[in-house]
């Protein structure tokens, strides 16, 4: 990777006006991967993790303006926040569509222009009819001529205006993530972002359309600097690389991963670290070795299925270098707990596939997977295959939009037996117990730092174990499970894993009680409403 210099910039257009810029960042329906049930075990945690997006946004907009940043998982933006501003800028994911809506309409009332950015409406852009100001594509030319119109105009337009992004600003000079306008504690996970992009070509992925195959990066300079933005405003103990391919470029990483390691040594390991990548990083030992120095514990590894012609059908041959569970077992013994994808759903489905998952997950001893129906997103391969053999299907009352080659019941009692057996309470904590055993240990020895054993940290620490020991050591109905787990690691000191052990398990554990009751969806897409969004709408 050709080092670029590391430039910080903000928009170079110059207002004429002062503005005052409301960022919002819709909230998510309760879902999987949202681990909302833990966070009655963390005191001050509200959500899952910073919405990346609008904190770069953020950091764009001219000095001169005044941006105020909501994420309504945190708090809703109340009416005289929309009082308070000139727009109304929103972003988020197909999943958010409805809350997108809301905030517009509420934006509205105020008599407000709003702008919609972000991956759902650069996908669709027609879902927005109702959005005054589209910004389609990545931060860039679209997003100066976004600020042009808003320094000059404060008034709704007479019909929707379009910015379409042509030339991108280059990842090398983003700006720094404003992640200063958020309580960077209140937060599950923090997140960083080091490429945009994937190399490969998986049917069910929207990612290649909207990003681009070959990798778009930072410089490791930026990245540090992030880091180190990061930890001013709020450690979050945990960074995840929201990257969609965190090994899309191996040399790139090859470079980050020296700087990280000397960055967590520098500063007495104050964070570990997460990311996403696929499952053929079990090939590349020199970066293994690397990200285990780096203090990287988890890797979510889109494996999808364990059924190999499956994969090949869905584009996913990658996954197949290696036998999947030998992939999975050289993660583990760089200390990488691996947490996988699942999808069911797909047109190499039998009867049997649901038990096959479930021994899959049994021989794999992975902790945590997200297990969901196939969604098709639109610009994705299979959307436009499944369009073409009229197989889309429009109906709030499904789980998904495909007609499955399985009668659609049966694929979604598949998927309840498969989540609900998966995460009962002696199945999920026999997994972590595995990797308790044979994963951890193979971790770095971090030091006993100030930055780790800061006040504010044992404080934390023992806040969380005292919510743990009563909420679900006396008094869940699972508790006697928990015990079997934590007494012997107790005596060892492994404080730290059971306290991740268990936020995580509780939130899994009554996320699939409420899948087996039917209170949940079936697909992270799901086109079921299952609940009302749960903000205020009266002002």
């Amino acid at each position: 990777m050709t080092e670029a210099p590391t430039i910080s910039r903000r928009t170079p257009y110059q207002p004429q006006n002062r503005r005052r810029i409301l960022c919002v960042f819709p909230r998510y329906s309760p879902s999987f991967g949202t681990f909302h049930h833990a966070y009655e075990l963390m005191p001050g945690v509200k959500g899952f993790m910073p919405p990346q997006g609008l904190l770069v946004v953020s950091a764009y907009m001219p000095e001169s303006w005044e941006v105020r940043l909501i994420d309504e998982n945190l708090r809703p933006a109340r009416w005289w926040d929309y009082r308070w501003a000139d727009a109304v800028i929103i972003s988020g994911m197909h999943i958010q569509k409805p809350q997108i809506l809301e905030i517009n309409r509420k934006a509205h009332r105020h008599g407000k222009i709003t702008a919609l950015g972000g991956p759902s409406v650069s996908g669709c852009p027609e879902y927005y009819p109702e959005v005054d100001l589209l910004h389609l594509g990545e931060l860039g030319d679209a997003t100066d001529a976004m600020i042009a119109y808003l320094d000059t105009h404060t008034e709704r337009p007479p019909q929707q205006i379009i910015f379409q992004t042509k030339e991108r600003v280059p990842l090398h000079e983003f700006p720094i993530p404003a992640y200063e306008k958020l309580p960077l504690h209140q937060y599950f996970i923090g997140s960083v972002q080091f490429s945009s992009g994937c190399p490969y070509h998986c049917e069910f992925c929207d990612i290649p359309a909207l990003y681009g195959n070959n990798p778009r990066l930072k410089t490791p300079q930026q990245i540090l600097k992030e880091l180190d933005t990061i930890l001013a405003a709020g450690n979050p103990g945990a960074i995840y690389f929201v990257d969609d391919n965190f090994v899309g470029n191996r040399k790139a990483v090859m470079e980050l991963l020296p700087h990280l390691i000397n960055w967590q040594k520098e500063r007495g390991y104050p964070v570990q670290f997460a990311c996403e990548a696929t499952l053929n990083l079990a090939q590349s030992p020199k970066i293994l070795a690397m990200m285990r120095e780096a203090y990287f514990c988890t890797v979510f590894c889109g494996i999808e299925t364990p059924e190999p012609e499956a994969l090949h059908s869905i584009s996913k041959d990658h996954n197949l270098s290696l036998p999947i569970l030998q992939s999975i077992k050289i993660l583990n013994s760089y200390g990488l707990e691996v947490v996988s994808g699942i999808i069911l759903g797909l047109d190499t489905d039998t009867p049997m596939t649901g038990d096959r998952i479930l021994e899959f997950i049994r021989l794999s001893q992975i902790p945590m997977l997200t297990i969901n129906l196939l969604y098709a997103l639109p610009k994705t391969p299979l959307w436009e295959r499944l369009d073409k053999e009229g197989r889309l299907v429009f109906d709030e009352n499904r789980e998904s939009n495909v007609n499955f080659l399985l009668p659609h019941e049966q694929v979604v009692a598949m998927w309840r037996k498969c989540i609900t057996q998966a995460y009962t309470p002696e199945f999920i904590y026999e997994r972590f117990a595995y990797n308790l055993e044979h994963t951890y240990p193979n971790r770095i020895q971090v030091p006993n730092s100030p930055a780790r054993t800061s006040w504010a940290n044992i404080m934390k620490g023992l806040g969380l174990m005292f919510n743990i020991l009563l909420k679900v050591g006396v008094l869940s109905d699972y508790r006697e499970t928990f015990w079997r787990f934590a007494k012997p690691a107790f005596q060892k000191g492994q404080i730290e894993y059971i306290i991740s052990t268990a936020l995580v398990s509780h939130h899994l554990i009554k996320f699939a009680r409420e899948c087996g009751q039917g209170q949940e969806s079936a697909s992270f897409y799901s086109q079921k409403v299952r609940q009302p969004v749960a903000v205020t709408t009266s002002y």
